[in-house]
């Protein structure tokens, strides 16, 4: 499944910084906009991945995955 997301990005002096608007606490600091794009995408993308897993703990056993379109 190929998702989208929102990347804020700015530079704030010699360095540039960014958050991804959808998910709190995915945020990155880089020195050039390259290395903070490609940082953001590996964040989320553990974040993502972190998220799913305590989902399906939490969730225990007998649980039902469905795929919802917002």
């Amino acid at each position: 499944m190929n998702q989208s997301y929102t990347a804020v990005v700015k530079q704030a002096g010699e360095w540039w910084v960014g958050w991804i608007e959808e998910v709190p606490g995915v945020n990155c600091q880089e020195r050039t906009r390259d290395d903070l794009l490609e940082s953001l995408r590996i964040t989320l993308g553990e974040a993502l991945a972190m998220n799913r897993a305590d989902a399906k703990q939490a969730a225990g056993q007998g649980y039902e995955e469905l795929t919802i379109a917002v």
